[in-house]
């Protein structure tokens, strides 16, 4: 019953910031992550956070993005920074449906799903 909904993407030089932001319906402390999927490769997880606030992150985002979410306001946050060129994807936001993320960035443990956001680094 939960819906996504993501923002935010945009296009940007590279070493440049961006943050993308999803709207969730409800209120509820379910581990969320972010996920990104690039022309012609697969889809990777990009960070994680779980409704006790601990996070995960893919090495290759390790130091340059942050998870984030404001349950005042019922949002995902994903704030991004030194960006690469091959950060270039579409990202989508993803609810586990649990509180916990002890499955990590296993992609069919998260069955909600919003409709992603361009995110072009140029």
């Amino acid at each position: 019953h939960v819906q996504l909904v993501e923002s935010g993407g945009g296009s940007v030089q590279a070493g440049g910031s961006l943050t993308l932001s999803c709207k969730r319906s409800s209120d509820d402390t379910y581990c969320m992550g972010w996920f990104r999927q690039a022309p012609g490769k697969e889809r990777e997880g990009v960070a994680f956070i779980g409704g006790d606030g601990i996070t995960g992150y893919a090495d290759s985002v390790k130091g340059r993005f942050t998870i984030s979410r404001d349950n005042a306001k019922n949002t995902l946050y994903l704030q991004m920074n030194s960006l690469k060129l091959e950060d270039t994807a579409t990202y989508s936001c993803a609810a586990r449906g649990s509180t916990y993320c002890n499955a990590g960035f296993h992609a069919p443990s998260f069955g909600y799903w919003g409709q992603g956001t361009q995110v072009t680094v140029s």
